[in-house]
């Protein structure tokens, strides 16, 4: 049996390399002149030949993440397929983009961050098919789970309040860590021990007030409302956290969000057009790979993400515009 033309790092560094196509064909299109090049079936069968598995990329990212210290972050983010009707793994689901429930690919991440850096450590494809019974809920559990049993110990988890139920807040507290979430205007809370009621309608104090959750025990709430009026509030199991401490874990969980739109912008996760689940897996975990190196890079550089792709492709304007070739007939001289 002949050897593969192609291996995984090939396809993570086309992914890289690409500013807008992001196929097999392209990537044959692509590939340096030489006799045992790889054919667009050979970036086809690479999809097919390798296994999903999250595995493959903690065992790349475990030495440039520090487990005893940081934040795990987790939250999901849907790659919009609007259009297709017989692809794997897509299933309508609420994005908070389109602020509206969209045909797509949810993608559950879980990311470690010390403020500094934001790595992917471990994710779960929502897939509708195979397991409709399981939900978001179940991979924020599999996910803690996993983050205990690889010996992350992080000084906080954060998450937002699509996952702050109580099933999902005890699992963080078994692990004995220290959660920060926020909550929904409507749930119920027991400040002074005259019964539950919506935590919108208690006096929750921008510093922390100490309340009973309903169904889970004491936690410390925050209310921050907005220059605009809007309020947030915010719970934790960490009685002694204080408005300084919560404001920098908040601003590190951020951090996703820009490493979702990184992903999306940067390594075409969301732009590959094969129909199979296999294929879409495959994709995906590769994209995520190659954001890994890309966020190293800018960690180590100093240079964005976005400067890191354009300066790829620099060379290529460079030596288009050295001799352009899209140009009119010259006029004729008489």
């Amino acid at each position: 049996m002949n050897a593969p033309r192609c291996t995984a790092e090939d396809y993570i560094q086309f992914l890289l390399a690409t500013p807008k196509a992001y196929s097999a064909t392209e990537a044959a299109r692509v590939q340096p002149d030489r006799p045992d090049a790889p054919a667009h079936d050979a970036f086809t069968r690479l999809l097919h030949r390798l296994e999903p598995d999250p595995q493959t990329l903690w065992r790349e990212v475990e030495p440039l993440v520090r487990r005893t210290a940081g934040v795990l972050v987790i939250d999901d983010t849907v790659l919009d397929k609007p259009h297709a009707q017989h692809m794997g793994l897509v299933g309508y689901h609420w994005s908070g983009r389109h602020n509206r429930v969209v045909r797509g690919i949810n993608l559950v991440s879980l990311a470690w961050t010390d403020g500094d850096r934001v790595l992917p450590t471990d994710y779960r494809l929502v897939d509708p098919a195979a397991a409709p019974k399981r939900t978001k809920n179940d991979d924020f559990r599999d996910l803690i789970r996993v983050a205990r049993e690889r010996g992350f110990r992080p000084a906080c988890v954060a998450f937002d309040a699509w996952y702050s139920g109580k099933e999902n807040l005890k699992a963080v507290r078994d692990c004995g860590w220290v959660f920060l979430t926020q909550v929904r205007c409507n749930r119920r809370v027991n400040p002074d021990r005259t019964g539950n009621r919506p935590i919108e309608q208690c006096g929750i104090a921008a510093t922390g007030t100490v309340v009973h959750l309903e169904g889970f025990g004491l936690v410390k709430a925050f209310r921050i409302v907005a220059r605009n009026g809007d309020t947030e509030h915010w719970i934790t199991n960490d009685l002694s956290m204080d408005e300084a401490t919560r404001l920098g874990y908040a601003e590190r969980a951020w951090g996703i969000e820009e490493y979702h739109r990184g992903l999306k912008q940067c390594t075409g996760v969301d732009r590959c057009q094969t129909r199979m689940s296999l294929t879409q897996r495959n994709h995906i975990g590769l994209s995520i790979r190659a954001f890994v190196r890309l966020e190293w890079h800018r960690f180590t550089t100093g240079v964005s993400w976005f400067e890191a792709k354009v300066r790829i492709i620099r060379h290529a304007v460079r030596a288009y515009l050295a001799r352009p070739t899209l140009t009119l007939p010259r006029p004729a001289t008489a």
